[in-house]
């Protein structure tokens, strides 16, 4: 299963663009969203291409595509529910063969175990932070793609890809931030 994976993109026109152009190159199973879709949020800067009303319409496009999985984040509000062609649950599980992954927006979990109620090697996909990450900690993996319109600590703008357990985070430039393989 090969599967394109954003987060944050808090109404960025621009970042949809970016998304759906690396969907048509990549050829993904399934575009995953981790939250925080259409406003950008009280504490974060307003985006340089800030345009939510034109989203819905590209996310039609987008799910013309490939399948659609999202989840909502802390910045996605309920009038946004009702224009975004798509359900946002607060959370989905996505599995490949032996490989569980838990997709949500990460607000309402721990960054570190201990994680009640999820099963070692549980893999945590989640946005939020708008940090990369791809890590074990205490038998469980966090992946964070970052964000595809606001970073932060310096970390450039960014998503990931998912494939036969292989998850890496890529700059828009194409460079690998941080990666982890559970097959290898």
């Amino acid at each position: 299963m090969r599967m394109l994976i954003a987060s944050d993109l808090h109404g960025s026109s621009e970042s949809l663009e970016i998304l759906l152009a690396r969907t048509e190159e990549l050829k993904p199973d399934r575009v995953v969203l981790l939250g925080d879709i259409l406003y950008h949020g009280p504490r974060n800067k307003l985006p340089f291409s800030y345009g939510p009303g034109s989203m819905p319409d590209n996310f039609v496009r987008l799910m013309d595509m490939v399948p659609l999985t999202a989840v909502r984040g802390n910045c996605d509000a309920e009038v946004d529910l009702l224009v975004l062609p798509f359900p946002l649950p607060d959370n989905a599980w996505l599995v490949d063969g032996d490989i569980e992954i838990y997709a949500s927006h990460g607000h309402h979990l721990p960054e570190m175990p201990p994680m009640r109620g999820f099963k070692e090697g549980t893999v945590f996909l989640r946005g939020h932070t708008h940090v990369p990450r791809a890590e074990e900690v205490g038998g469980y993996h966090f992946w964070n793609p970052g964000s595809i319109t606001l970073p932060k600590q310096g970390f450039p703008r960014s998503y990931a890809l998912y494939e036969n357990g292989h998850f890496k985070v890529l700059s828009l430039e194409g460079d690998i931030i941080v990666e982890e393989n559970l097959r290898a």
